[in-house]
């Protein structure tokens, strides 16, 4: 059956945060290994660990789950919007988050330095923030749909941040009829309640749609629940399991295009 919707997936779907976090990480630990002398690899392991430990041990916990924002997004998100009481917790929390996280990363590697950690807990937020990447087929594969489907993108995450990523590569707003964040909706991926609320914001039946994400756990999961196909995108080659099973697997965005017809 022909589609009349493509849902897209944000976050590692059509921008490579992935890489974004990886080179934000890779340039603030460097800076603490020039002056220090630690391992800038190790440093990132420490506090990759301390902060997932931090994260997990706030009252905020359930919520940043259920609406899908992890804990490294925590260590650049500001939290200014979002109507919920939590988006207020975690607005306070976050500036001791982030010097909490990078202090005890030192700290595990023999480093006890408060200054420099919430030094490095100013510089990791600003480096992640110059770089927006998207996958170089993103482009180009929006290019393909835009005027014959209706585009929705659906993520995860704090309103105010989501924003700012799609600010940092503002190309790429015009291509979608609507965009929802689960933290404007109140329930993140993988709730059927936001997979029918884009659905009746697209005004297209499950069996018209398809959703396009790289989580199986959030975008895949969803999809099936509310009997829309689900398109899991694995371009790293990730084993899954048969608990999850995507209607479809692609490995390159530009795959996508037969599975419409």
């Amino acid at each position: 059956m022909a589609k009349q919707a493509v849902l897209f997936d944000l976050d590692d779907t059509l921008l490579w945060d992935d890489r974004s976090v990886q080179e934000a990480f890779d340039a603030t630990c460097q800076t603490a290994a020039a002056e220090t002398g630690v391992d800038a690899k190790s440093l990132e392991e420490a506090v990759r660990r301390e902060a997932r430990a931090l994260y997990e041990s706030y009252e905020t916990f359930p919520f940043t789950k259920m609406i899908g924002i992890n804990p490294f997004e925590g260590l650049w998100a500001n939290f200014l919007e979002g109507e919920q009481e939590e988006f207020r917790q975690l607005q306070q929390l976050a500036p001791a988050y982030r010097r909490e996280a990078w202090t005890r990363g030192l700290k595990a590697l023999g480093v006890d330095n408060a200054e420099l950690g919430a030094q490095l807990a100013e510089q990791f937020p600003a480096e992640r923030r110059s770089r927006p990447y998207v996958y170089e087929e993103t482009f180009a594969i929006l290019d393909q749909l835009k005027g014959k489907y209706r585009l929705l993108l659906l993520t995860n995450g704090s309103p105010d941040l989501q924003r700012e990523k799609l600010a940092g590569v503002p190309a790429i707003v015009p291509y979608f009829d609507h965009i929802i964040i689960s933290g404007e909706f109140g329930q993140g991926k993988p709730a059927a309640a936001i997979f029918q609320h884009a659905l009746e914001r697209l005004g297209v039946e499950p069996e018209h749609g398809i959703m396009v994400g790289d989580k199986l756990t959030t975008d895949i999961l969803g999809a099936n629940t509310i009997g829309m196909t689900s398109v899991w995108i694995n371009r790293h080659g990730m084993t899954r399991s048969d608990e999850i099973i995507p209607s479809h697997e692609i490995k390159h965005l530009e795959e996508l295009l037969p599975l419409l017809l």
